[in-house]
């Protein structure tokens, strides 16, 4: 199944974080803070949101962050994808 975001939305996929530390500690699940660095996997097209006109900043590949806990998780095809407003992510990382 495909997706294809409208609007300011972006798809993205949760980079799995680190199990262990620089230490060479290793963590446990529930010891892991939930992942906050992304790849976008799509982008919608812009064009007038609320009333403003929205210009895509984001592109397919880009590394972002996140706020924390936006955006709607789903599951499609078993993988977990999230789907934010571009307004959403905090920055690009390069």
């Amino acid at each position: 199944m495909n997706l294809k975001p409208l609007a300011d939305r972006v798809i993205l996929k949760m980079v799995e974080a680190e199990e262990t530390t620089k230490g060479g500690i290793i963590l446990t699940a529930g010891a892991q803070e939930k992942p906050e660095v992304a790849e976008v996997l799509a982008v919608g097209p812009g064009g007038v949101v609320d009333g403003k006109e929205v210009t895509m900043t984001v592109k397919v590949g880009d590394k972002v962050i996140t706020s924390k806990y936006s955006g709607t998780q789903v599951k499609i095809d078993g993988e977990e994808l999230t789907i934010v407003r571009q307004g959403d992510i905090l920055a690009i990382v390069e």
